[in-house]
Order: C-alpha cells, then sequence, then structure tokens
C-alpha cells in the first residue's frame, strides 16, 4: 500500500497524486493556488467586490466605432432598445402608458398631499421623472412616479422642524433640496457601484417599516376622510358628532370601499387589472361631478380648489446648499433616498424575472438618482419606481420604456389643458386614496412567514414595526436596521459547527443530527465549520470545539467506544481565515499534542491529531504563507474527509503500536521506506 509523502503541492506542476489506499479510494494531492503578486490579487479582490457583473466585458476585441456605440447603450439604455423598436410595439406601450396615467394622476396628486406639498407637485412628479427614467433606466415594465413610502417619510422628517402651514415656501424649498441630495446619493451609490449598502435593509424589515407606516398613514388620513375640521372638547355625544361632517364620512367610505372592492377583484383575477386601475380615476372624476353638481348644499366637504397649468416652473433657484436647514435636508434626502432605491430596484427586479431579462442594480440607481436631480429642479419631488404603476403596467402589456413617455404626454396635456377640471376635487377622495393604496402594504402574510422561517427576522419586522408606530419613522426604521445587523454579527461571531458521520456504504459525510443514516466512525471526531474563521469568531470556534472533544469523550464512555485518536476539521464551508484564525489552528493543535503528552503518562488519556480537509484557495494560501503547514507534517491536510479517514485507518492498522501523533505514524512509514 503506498501513499505519496508530500500531498501538499505547488499547482504550477498541475500534478495530482492518485495513489490508491484500499481499493476504490484514491488520496488527491491538495494544491496550492496559483502564484500571484499583492497588486493582482488586490485587483482581483477589487474587480469582485465592485464589478461582479464584468461590466466591461462586452467592449473586448471591439472596434473604437464599435465601443463607441457600447458606451452610449452602457450610459444610455435607450440606444439599446430604441434601435430595434417597431410599430407593432407601439400600441402595447399606449395602451400600458394611458392607463397608467389614470392611476398616477389622482396617485400623484394625493402622494403630494401625503408629504404636505401642494397637489400640483404630484403632478410635475409625474412628468419630468419619467422622461428621464426612459432614456437611463434598464427595465421595461418599471412605472415611475411618487410612492407613498418615500412621501410619508419626507413629510414626516421635514414637518418636524418646518411647518408647511406656516412657512410653505421654507418647506417647498427644504423638500426639493432633500429631493436632490436623495438623487445626488443614489448615482453615488451606482457611480461608486455602492449598491450593497441597501442590502441593510433586509426583507423582514421593510415588510415591518411598511406596515407600520401604512397603519400611520391610515390615521392621518381619518381626520380628513370623517370630515373633521375642528374637535370640540365637550363631554357630550351632540357636540361631538356635530364637529363631524357626514357628508364628507360618507363620500370618503363609499368611495374606499368602492376602490378596495376594485382591488379585490383584480387581485383575484388577473385580466381584470384595469378595474383596480381604473378606480381611482373614476373616484375623482364621480366625486369631482357630485360636489360641482351639489354644490349649493356641500359646504362642508373640503376641495383643492385652483391648480396653477403650465409646464414644471424651475426650481434650482430653490435649493439650499448653505444654511441651518442644509443639514436636514441632507438627513432627509438620504432616508428617502434609501427607501426609494430598495423600493425601485426590488420592484424592477420582479417583474424582469417574470419576463425573463435582466436589470443592471447600478444602472438603475443611477437612472433613478438622476431622476430625481432634474426633478429636484423642476419643482418635483422624490419619485422612484411604484409597485401599484409597475403591476399595472405589466398587466397592461407593455413592452418598452415608451409607456412611462405615454404616461409623461398624458400628465403634459393634463398639466397643460386639465387643470381647471380638479377644481372641485374633494380632499376627502385624496385621503380614500391613499388609504386604498396603503393598506396593500400591510403584509401579515409575510409576517407570519418570517415567524415560522426565521424569528430573529420576525423580531426585526416588530422591531420597525412597534418603533415607526410608537417612536417615530426614522428612529423605528434605525431600530430596525439594528436588529438587522446585529443578527450578522451574531452569525459572524457564533457561527455554525457540527459532527458528522458515515453514511454506511458510501463515502458521504454528513451531520449526525441530521441524517439518521449517518454513524460515528471510530476513533475520529469530524467536525465541521459552517463559516469563515475571523478574529470575531476564533475564541467561541476555539471553546466550542474543545467543548465537542469532551462530550466526545463522555459519550465513547457512556458507550464503551474505541478511543478517539483524531480530529478532522471540515474546511469546506471556511471561505476565508485571517491570523486570528490561524492562531486558532495552531492553539488547538498545541492543546492536542499537550493531551497527547499526558497520555503517556496516564492510561485514561488517547493520543490525538489533528487533520484538515478540503481548505479553500484563499485558506490554503494563507496556512502555507504563515507556515502554518509545515506544522501539520506529511498528513495533517487531506482533499476529502472520506480520504483522510481512508488514509489514516490503514495507517493504523499497518502499525497496531501506533505513536502518540498520526504524522509521527507517517514519518516512520516513510524512514522505513
Amino acid at each position: 500500500m503506498g501513499v505519496n509523502s508530500n500531498r501538499v503541492e505547488d499547482f504550477s506542476s498541475h500534478r495530482i497524486n492518485t495513489e490508491s489506499v484500499m481499493p476504490g479510494i484514491e488520496i488527491h494531492t491538495v494544491c496550492l493556488s496559483p502564484k500571484k503578486t499583492t497588486l493582482q490579487k488586490l485587483k482581483q479582490r477589487l474587480s469582485e467586490i465592485f464589478f461582479p457583473d464584468d461590466p466591461l466585458y462586452r467592449f473586448k476585441n471591439q472596434t473604437w466605432r464599435k465601443k463607441l456605440l457600447l458606451g452610449l447603450q452602457f450610459l444610455f439604455p435607450i440606444f439599446q432598445w430604441a434601435p430595434e423598436y417597431r410599430l407593432k410595439l407601439l400600441r402595447s406601450d399606449i395602451i400600458s402608458g394611458l392607463t397608467i396615467a389614470s392611476l398616477a394622476i389622482p396617485q400623484g396628486i394625493s402622494y403630494a398631499k401625503l408629504a404636505n406639498l401642494p397637489p400640483i407637485v404630484g403632478l410635475y412628479s409625474s412628468f419630468v421623472p419619467p422622461l428621464i427614467y426612459a432614456i437611463l433606466g434598464s427595465s421595461s415594465h418599471l412605472g415611475v412616479g411618487p410612492v407613498s413610502i418615500a412621501s410619508l417619510i419626507m413629510g414626516s422628517m421635514l414637518s418636524e422642524t418646518v411647518s408647511p402651514r406656516d412657512e410653505p415656501i421654507r418647506y417647498l424649498k427644504l423638500a426639493f433640496t432633500a429631493t436632490f441630495f436623495a438623487g445626488l446619493f443614489q448615482a453615488s451609490l451606482g457611480l461608486l457601484r455602492l449598491g450593497f449598502v441597501i442590502d441593510f435593509l433586509s426583507k423582514a424589515t421593510l415588510v415591518g417599516f411598511m406596515s407600520g407606516a401604512a397603519v400611520i398613514v391610515s390615521l392621518q388620513q381619518l381626520k380628513g376622510l370623517l370630515g373633521i375640521s375642528h374637535f370640540t372638547s365637550k363631554m357630550q355625544f351632540i357636540p361631538v358628532m356635530s364637529s363631524w361632517s357626514w357628508q364628507t364620512i360618507v363620500m370618503g367610505f363609499g368611495f374606499l370601499v368602492f376602490m378596495l372592492t376594485t382591488r379585490h377583484i383584480s387581485m383575484k383575477r388577473a385580466k381584470l387589472f384595469w378595474v383596480s386601475a381604473a378606480a381611482p380615476l373614476t373616484s375623482v372624476i364621480l366625486s369631482t361631478l357630485l360636489v360641482f353638481c351639489l354644490r349649493s348644499k356641500t359646504h362642508n366637504i373640503s376641495f383643492i380648489g385652483h391648480l396653477p397649468k403650465g409646464l414644471n416652473p424651475p426650481s434650482a433657484n430653490m435649493l439650499y446648499f448653505s444654511g441651518p436647514d442644509l443639514e436636514l435636508a441632507i438627513k432627509t434626502g438620504i432616508v428617502t433616498g434609501i427607501l426609494a432605491l430598495t423600493e425601485g430596484i426590488s420592484v424592477g427586479r420582479t417583474f424582469a424575472a417574470l419576463k425573463n431579462y435582466q436589470v443592471d442594480g447600478n444602472k438603475e440607481m443611477m437612472a433613478i438618482g438622476f431622476m430625481n436631480m432634474a426633478g429636484s429642479c423642476s419643482s418635483c419631488f422624490v419619485t422612484t419606481g411604484s409597485f401599484s404603476r409597475s403591476a399595472v403596467n405589466y398587466n397592461a402589456g407593455a413592452q418598452t420604456a415608451v409607456s412611462n413617455i405615454v404616461m409623461a404626454t398624458a400628465v403634459l396635456v393634463t398639466l397643460l389643458f386639465l387643470m381647471p377640471l380638479f377644481y372641485y376635487t374633494p380632499n376627502v377622495i385624496l385621503g380614500a386614496i391613499i388609504i386604498s393604496a396603503v393598506i396593500g402594504l400591510i403584509d401579515y402574510q409575510a409576517a407570519y412567514c418570517l415567524w415560522k422561517v426565521d424569528k430573529l427576522d420576525f423580531l426585526a419586522c416588530l422591531c420597525s414595526f412597534f418603533g415607526v408606530i410608537f417612536i417615530s419613522v426614522p428612529l423605528g426604521l434605525g431600530i430596525a436596521v439594528g436588529v438587522s445587523v446585529f443578527k450578522i454579527l451574531l452569525h459572524v461571531t457564533r457561527p455554525n459547527s457540527l459532527i458528522m458521520g458515515n453514511i454506511k456504504g458510501t463515502q458521504i459525510y454528513h451531520s449526525l443530527s441530521r441524517y439518521k443514516e449517518a454513524s460515528r466512525v471510530p476513533s475520529f471526531l469530524i467536525l465541521a465549520i459552517e463559516s469563515p474563521i475571523y478574529f470575531a469568531n476564533s475564541t467561541y470556534l476555539q471553546e466550542r470545539v474543545l467543548r465537542w472533544i469532551r462530550e466526545e469523550d463522555e459519550w465513547i464512555k457512556a458507550n464503551d467506544g474505541s478511543p478517539l485518536k483524531c480530529i478532522i476539521l471540515d474546511m469546506t464551508a471556511v471561505t476565508a481565515i485571517d491570523t486570528s484564525g490561524i492562531d486558532l489552528l495552531c492553539e488547538l493543535r498545541k492543546m492536542l499534542e499537550k493531551r497527547s503528552l499526558k497520555a503517556r503518562l496516564s492510561p485514561n488519556q488517547s493520543h490525538l491529531a489533528l487533520v484538515l480537509t478540503n481548505p479553500v484557495g484563499s485558506v490554503m494560501e494563507k496556512l502555507h504563507q504563515s507556515k502554518m503547514l509545515d506544522s501539520f507534517g506529511l498528513n495533517g491536510i487531506y482533499l476529502a474527509v472520506g480520504e483522510a479517514v481512508a488514509d489514516i485507518s490503514a495507517l493504523w492498522k499497518s502499525q497496531p503500536d501506533f505513536p502518540e501523533d498520526c504524522n509521527e505514524t507517517r514519518q516512520c512509514k516513510e524512514t522505513r521506506r
């Protein structure tokens, strides 16, 4: 029976020694990674971090003219699909564009109200941003415009410092400035390819945050829905009820029930999506006609009033770049920018997956960012991809971003010619539209799924939900992000480790607690570590491995098993290691050597050897550079657990009176050769 004398070799030799230890088992050489300079390693690592998709691969081996065209297509995706656009696609895009315009117009007015902004700003925000996105965006189905969450955040954060009623001009300037910094932050993330920052907003955090925000928004709209203009301090029933407007209540709740019913119908039957999409505009038209026709009898119902006609007025001169309000604008912009970016990208990817095409996350960040920066200079507030508009756009059969251009054109016509028609639109309808939109954000099924699957995720969800309701929107979101980061730290500092056994008749080794077919291998303790080994978890892992050894000794005594001789650490899931991790392996080896020395004096102690299996390339390279491989000797590292068990077991059989250490066994055998 022959085995190779040195199974750790440089990859440049391109050799794999495979000498049989026993029939059907071969021992393979564990190779080092190809040699690279520090600069090459740094370049590769930075490329993997910031350019995982290799965006420049299309430019390789191309002429300069082709590279110029590819560059234009890369920066402006419209040049990618526009040359291939056909008239047969135009019909679908026109239908979908007009359909989402019918939803965008009432929603834009309503969400501007939610952000404590003039209603006309909501329509402005549904005109310029969609045009910018059609040029820069990579999604064919994303419907762009104001969204409830970003509107709520902006309204709540700015109104804590500035009153929109007492200082409307100052508030408007702050809103535009916050929008500019939101866009600047979003575009910077895309340009610097730092999109992983928004990944800290986990699904659990967003589920709780959106549900809490939906509750707050709904409660805020109750005042308008009940028609309460002033509330009495008297305790009698009649004075309390007389402070309410029954006409407003009937109209508000009537149209709210109508919109919720149409939403329920469209969810049950996807082909009737247009019913839900047309409900807000239908409610606006009908309620406006009712107030206009009954204006002499509906004095208690407040309405929008005059809305200026015309295109978006420039607002670049209203942006703050200095002064005491700048800090508030930047803070509001960053928070709303992160939330808007998270929603826009997740919605875009959702519908791209349905049509089997890819959405470039970094391009989307730049598109949404530049869209908001341009919007802030044209009287718009924060916009992004809206789930409701995108769902309607998708179901209406949108083929390209032309649907956003059609929607913007419809809004343009409205701004130029149809604004007087909204004079008698009741404010209560805007509240009903907002409530019907945000109710869909309360996803109790997702919360229940979090409870079943991951209790820590559910805790993050609860913290986000109750933080938003009882503290404030920004602090509630911050608490939830903190819980999510704590979860990450918990996984890093307390990684999973498990004891493995062999599935009889195979060379497969799996968890003993998970597979009943797996059984312990006599004289071996096989442990798997399922995380990188860093300074943050090295102490914990050392304590955990020693505990595994102690528990295994107790199990052997209780079951009269074979004495423990070898510890195998399966390093398959250890994707990285630092100097603290290397020190951990050294300490474990020293502790086991001390145990072997004690074994010479005590018959109750067995000799123990430490063996590593299947270390990945980066781990193997660091072990080699630290000279750690020398301390492991000739048989301290194997390619697979099965090979390690077979080879070491064969050595033991050939040496009945085995020495203190497996390494000495191998050295004795090599000496005799």
